[in-house]
């Protein structure tokens, strides 16, 4: 569902600034906002995780968690690119920093890092993966920017994060290429991609899916983490459709009136199946992931009185696969940007016509 203005700062603690998921918003390397920078959600050490490999299983499992989410969303951004309004150059990567982490010294120790920054998750297929980039491999620069040479206080730095990222940003930006030096001296010139203007990011311990605009936030506890593949590819789907039809200004625009925020609604479970065909997964998965959801969960992504029921929804969702078996039958591709009909008002770079 798309965020409010009001539960920016609730949940941007909830959704962790920690790795700002993978370079898809402004070349999926990720800015964060001004606004969301004062508001954000420090990571911290579980309370369980006493010993180091304790700790080192915990971070281990929350990397690949992340991972596991930022794999599905490339498919999506990039498939969908071509249909999307809003685009942008990126590489599938995803850095840490442990100043970030209010113990950096044992999270550095956890990670088996000499030094500060490294690897955090590469999308797979991305070019970050095609340059042979592996998960916790050390980052010394940026286009010759030496990243030790970069202040920070002892713990809890987010902000230098954020400027390697944007780093990152500036050279997909200029030149549609960055060069990220190694450990043991190695360096990949890497060349950017094209994809949907869009981000993810692993949240905080909750069950929310959530939509701003610009990120797709899961927490970390979000029960479709439980679904396989494609079932769990439906749920970003519906959030993603949110950013894509840009649902949070149309409804700053026009009230969030509950009817309003009903048809968001309609409009994000119809364009799952379009935006599934053609990450390659099968679109009926955006059925089988309502019928598994619909019936279990009555708040956060079903709502009650702002969401139609969840046994309508799967009818409204049918309607729209039967759309796209017929293009798919013709050798047509699942063209949502021409095909996809609006309940909303279409507003300025939406993605639809």
């Amino acid at each position: 569902m798309p965020l409010r203005p009001q539960d920016t700062a609730r949940y941007s603690a909830f959704a962790s600034r920690k790795m700002r998921a993978l370079s898809i918003v402004k070349a999926w390397s990720f800015a964060i906002t001004a606004m969301l920078a004062a508001c954000v959600g420090l990571l911290t050490i579980p309370a369980h995780a006493k010993s180091s490999d304790e700790l080192a299983d915990v971070l281990a499992g929350i990397r690949a968690q992340d991972q596991r989410m930022q794999d599905i969303g490339w498919k999506l951004v990039t498939a969908n690119a071509p249909y999307c309004a809003k685009t942008t150059q990126s590489i599938g990567l995803q850095l840490v920093d442990v100043a970030a982490y209010k113990q950096p010294d044992k999270v550095r120790s956890a990670f088996g890092l000499a030094g500060d920054f490294a690897v955090y998750t590469i999308a797979a297929n991305s070019p970050a993966a095609e340059a042979s980039l592996t998960p916790m491999e050390p980052i010394t620069a940026i286009d010759g920017q030496m990243l030790e040479s970069w202040p920070s206080r002892r713990q809890s730095d987010w902000e230098r994060l954020v400027r390697a990222h944007d780093a990152i940003d500036a050279s997909l930006s200029a030149d549609g290429a960055v060069q990220l030096s190694l450990g043991g001296d190695r360096q990949a010139a890497i060349n950017s991609t094209l994809v949907c203007a869009s981000r993810f990011e692993l949240g905080g311990g909750n069950k929310r899916a959530l939509a701003d605009g610009e990120r797709v936030i899961l927490g970390r506890n979000f029960p479709g983490f439980a679904y396989v593949e494609d079932e769990l590819a439906a749920a970003i789907a519906h959030e993603l459709a949110h950013n894509f039809l840009a649902h949070r200004d149309w409804l700053e625009a026009n009230g969030r009136k509950r009817k309003n925020i009903r048809l968001t609604e309609g409009e994000a479970d119809r364009l799952m199946p379009w935006l599934l065909a053609n990450a390659g997964y099968d679109p009926k998965a955006a059925l089988r992931f309502m019928q598994r959801w619909g019936p279990k969960h009555g708040g956060g992504l079903l709502r009650k009185r702002t969401h139609d029921g969840w046994d309508e929804r799967v009818e409204f969702i049918a309607a729209e696969i039967a759309l796209i078996e017929a293009l798919l039958e013709r050798n047509q591709p699942a063209n949502w940007s021409a095909h996809f009909q609006r309940d909303t008002q279409t507003g300025p770079d939406t993605g639809s016509q």
